[in-house]
């Protein structure tokens, strides 16, 4: 999945007009983001409460009430007087790309729905350990995203609509497809009474979720934040678009440690039994994504990458090399943060990971306006800073915290 925006993005660089158009989708990327954030955690909320009828259908229910919410609130973006307001006069994006941006969030408006859906199912599937059909979902979408991106690429269309079209169809063809691999697990499910949840209602679905909710709303609300920072920075319309291409590398990365949460959460045991083995699987993972990123950052590989795939000019490229050295440790801190936020999950504490995405914020916040507006910094290399000094903050919040929680599970199992 995390190849699908670089995909993308070697596309749009390869179009007329390639610096606006890699901003505008950049931007337009980012509000369908935050709009989607509320259901991000579906996945972990269905692995962690389906058991059996009773409870799939009141999270069913509770998915369906979400979706209809976070589509409304997508819409209501989309009226030009607020985006205008939002983009131009809050943002300071210059207009032509301001309208580039409209549109292509005009074409995301199936995405945040679709991805509440296929997250929902997905948790299904790897409560019943078809982890491999997750998988397949995921090749359907990339597939539907060469091709949509081909035939639109050829058509010669506006570069973010290109990207934003292939993102929409493709994620809405995973979640169709992932419903029909659940099917045989639902069967199951809708006869099977639950073993933990047969009581569970609405309202302790909600009291659950609000915690996590409100992790990923603060955790992808950062978006406007950079762009509006970015947006009043120097070489602010190159920062716009170099950032998403940067990210989209550091990226591919970092989703090694995005589904560990889920594994935590799936192989823990019933009396955490598993602890120290997946413990020390995420370290591994760590060192090894570290050292990945590091090779690609440091060597001739990097110039392969922006010029050759993505498709950069040399400007751009030059502006690409310093902002991706920087980020080296947000895979790993990716991975502890995932890890440390499955311990939590498992033992039901899901309030500190909000409050921990919400300092996360605001160390990113503060970092870009100290880099920004009193050092002056281009707006690009400010926001990498702060990207990984917020994601350290986050970690070290949550530290403390997890070690009670496993400390309290080895008392209980001796």
């Amino acid at each position: 999945m995390a190849f699908e925006q670089p995909f993308l993005i070697a596309f749009i660089a390869r179009l007329s007009d390639a610096k606006y158009n890699l901003a505008a989708f950049g931007i337009a990327a980012s509000f369908a983001m935050i709009i989607e954030a509320p259901i991000i955690m579906l996945l972990s909320a269905s692995t962690a409460l389906i058991s059996g009828r009773n409870s799939y259908k009141k999270l069913k229910k509770f998915t369906d009430i979400l979706n209809a919410l976070i589509t409304g609130i997508h819409l209501l973006v989309l009226i030009p007087p607020v985006f205008n307001f939002i983009v131009i006069r809050l943002m300071d994006v210059p207009e032509d790309i301001a309208k580039l941006a409209h549109v292509a969030l005009i074409i995301f408006l199936p995405w945040a729905a679709s991805i509440g859906y296929r997250r929902f199912y997905q948790g299904i599937l790897i409560k019943n350990n078809l982890t491999r059909r997750v998988t397949y979902g995921t090749l359907v979408r990339m597939l539907v995203i060469v091709a949509v991106g081909l035939l639109l690429y050829f058509a010669g269309i506006e570069g973010a609509y290109v990207g934003a079209g292939a993102m929409s169809l493709a994620v809405l063809s995973e979640a169709i497809a992932t419903r029909l691999m659940t099917s045989g697990s639902l069967k199951k499910l809708l006869v099977t009474d639950d073993a933990v949840n047969g009581n569970m209602r609405l309202r302790t679905i909600a009291k659950f979720y609000y915690p996590l909710a409100l992790t990923s709303i603060l955790s992808l609300g950062v978006h406007p934040f950079v762009t509006f920072f970015m947006g009043r920075s120097y070489m602010a319309v190159e920062s716009l678009a170099v950032l998403p291409v940067v990210n989209s590398l550091v990226f591919v990365f970092r989703s090694m440690g995005l589904s560990y949460q889920e594994v935590n959460i799936a192989l823990a045991g019933e009396k955490k039994q598993n602890y120290t083995i997946l413990r020390n699987f995420a370290l591994y993972l760590g060192i090894v994504t570290t050292v990945l990123i590091t090779v690609l950052a440091f060597t001739p590989l990097a110039d392969l990458w922006f010029i050759n795939v993505s498709g950069l000019t040399k400007e751009l490229a030059d502006l690409s090399y310093l902002p991706l050295k920087i980020m080296i440790l947000l895979p790993a801190l990716t991975i502890l943060l995932n890890f440390q936020r499955s311990v939590l999950i498992i033992n039901g504490t899901t309030g500190p990971i909000s409050v921990a995405t919400a300092v996360e914020l605001t160390g990113i916040i503060i970092i870009l306006l100290i880099g920004v507006i009193f050092l002056n910094l281009v707006g690009v290399v400010a926001a990498s800073i702060s990207f990984v000094i917020g994601k350290t903050i986050s970690n070290l919040y949550l530290a403390p915290k997890k070690s009670r929680t496993v400390a309290g599970w080895r008392r209980n199992n001796n």
